[in-house]
């Protein structure tokens, strides 16, 4: 009977613990970007509203998901190498803190430098160079095997590929040194928890600066920080749904379809913010 009792806590524990640990990380870290708009507020010339509008974190989910295939097929490859709830919950914490951190990073620069109007075109500008470099990444997914779409689909997303291909190539020659990039492939030797968490916080990071830098232009439109706990609460979805199924998650989020609407979305965005920058130059406000 004892023995049977401590199998069902350790898969109790297995189970539940990591699910757990997943919203209690995100009503901290969400505390924790409470704590720096407060701050911002008091001491910069910015004024965020701290309210949360559920249109404004639906945006911050749905755009976040959008912009975390990679993350999703990396974090699946961790779990698939890694597995234990130990090594479940060094994932959890190590992707939700440097999610966080590349999110309070992009958010710091922006409310302190966002009223001088050349840094806030310049960074609108690498924004939407971001954008348009995420757009061609998730048209990448569109040639999936296994799925029977019409030819228009494949002729459309392969011309848009194409051209953004052609663009990109140009602007990366100056954007690899200001974006930073890492391999997303799982590496051979084995870590320890410790290095479990230091790969797990450190991918979601340079992502967050990434992807959260190409926010920047939705946040003429949205609350700052409802978008923001979106974002985060975003994460927290996808991270459900990887540690109930991590084959079933990639799967969904590869869907040729659902990359090319989000690839047009990216697009739009960016070319949004060229025009920001337009607005910003001539006055239009």
């Amino acid at each position: 009977m004892k023995k049977k009792s401590l199998l069902s806590e350790t898969t109790f524990i297995a189970r539940y613990v990591p699910l757990i640990l997943t919203v209690v990380a995100f009503v901290a870290f969400s505390f924790l970007l409470f704590l720096e708009i407060r701050i911002l507020n008091r001491f910069g010339k910015t004024d965020i509203l701290l309210q949360i509008r559920w249109a404004d974190v639906l945006v911050g989910i749905t755009i976040y998901l959008k912009t975390s295939v990679d993350f999703a097929i990396f974090i699946g490859n961790l779990m698939s190498s890694y597995p234990g709830w130990k090594n479940r919950v060094a994932i959890e914490i190590g992707t939700a803190a440097g999610n966080t951190l590349g999110t309070i990073v992009v958010l710091a620069i922006w409310s302190i430098f966002r009223e001088v109007d050349w840094i806030l075109a310049l960074m609108i500008f690498i924004a939407a160079l971001v954008l348009f470099q995420l757009a061609e990444e998730g048209l990448a997914h569109t040639h999936g095997k296994g799925y029977r779409l019409p030819r228009w689909f494949y002729v459309f997303s392969n011309t848009l590929e194409s051209i953004l291909g052609s663009f990109n190539k140009v602007t990366h020659v100056f954007l690899k040194y200001i974006i930073p990039h890492v391999s997303m492939k799982a590496e051979k030797k084995k870590k320890n928890w410790s290095g479990l968490f230091l790969a797990s916080f450190t991918i979601p990071f340079i992502l967050g600066l990434d992807d959260f830098a190409g926010y920047v232009p939705v946040f003429n439109i949205v609350n700052v920080f409802g978008f923001s706990v979106g974002v985060l609460m975003g994460h927290m979805i996808l991270n459900l749904f990887l540690f109930i199924s991590p084959e079933k998650t990639i799967s969904t989020v590869k869907h040729p379809v659902i990359s090319l609407i989000g690839s047009i979305a990216f697009i739009g965005l960016a070319l949004w913010g060229l025009f920001e920058i337009y607005k910003i130059f001539f006055g239009l406000h």
